[in-house]
């Protein structure tokens, strides 16, 4: 074993000029399309422009390591313990920024392996899935989750004061913290709720400015720990 194990690391790597070239363009090919479609279901302050150019080239990268293994096993262990003194350091992602990191390696080892017809196919089909799931709102949280931010003077009762202005916009709510401001003379009061669906949330704001004097009132999202796909 151990002989033609080190008799293939003397063996040199044949390629063929044009169907390893044709395989790398097909490979950037599909990254691009990847990419693209990676930008279109990403909202813009999510979107990651070096993401996006990573998305074009791992493919390639890919194409190009399948083919310089081309089945061998010494070439294998090699490139891995290549690929080992690699540290990798990246802002950790979520789940569909992974997703779209393997899809890219599957696009690259299916132009690798030879395969550019299936690799072709395999893109488009899961592709067209991305983008039907984002267009459906596959996953995504229909209830409009908020935090309310109201000020109100001292000599209010807070308990109770926007109730019946809470059962008219929202489908629930509930008191997040209480605190004092500018020397204990205003409280600051944060809510979360659920608006309705199809409510003005600017005539919920009016109203509520009514009810506290024309104080300050913030309406903010929820902040979340993972983000949804």
């Amino acid at each position: 074993m151990f002989d033609s194990i080190f008799q293939d690391m003397t063996v040199g790597i044949s390629l063929n000029i044009s169907s390893t070239l044709l395989s790398i363009i097909v490979g950037l090919f599909l990254g691009l399309i990847i990419s693209i479609v990676y930008l279109l279901i990403t909202p813009r302050n999510d979107r990651s422009p070096n993401f996006a150019v990573s998305l074009v080239v791992l493919p390639a990268i890919v194409t190009v390591i399948i083919l310089l293994v081309g089945g061998n096993l010494a070439r294998a262990f090699s490139l891995a313990g290549v690929f080992t003194l690699v540290r990798f350091r990246s802002v950790p992602g979520d789940s569909k920024d992974i997703t779209f990191v393997f899809f890219a390696m599957a696009a690259g080892l299916t132009s690798g392996m030879g395969y550019l017809t299936l690799g072709a196919a395999i893109t488009i089909l899961l592709c067209f899935v991305f983008v039907v799931f984002h267009k459906i709102g596959f996953g995504v949280m229909k209830q409009k989750e908020k935090r309310l931010r109201i000020t109100i003077p001292e000599d209010m009762n807070f308990e109770g004061a926007f109730d019946d202005l809470f059962e008219k916009y929202t489908n629930g709510w509930s008191m997040q913290k209480v605190r004092t401001s500018n020397l204990g003379t205003l409280y600051e009061i944060t809510y979360h709720i659920i608006l309705k669906e199809k409510v003005s949330e600017k005539e919920f704001i009016d109203e509520l400015r009514c009810r506290n004097g024309n104080l300050n009132i913030m309406l903010s999202m929820m902040e979340t720990n993972s983000q949804q796909f």
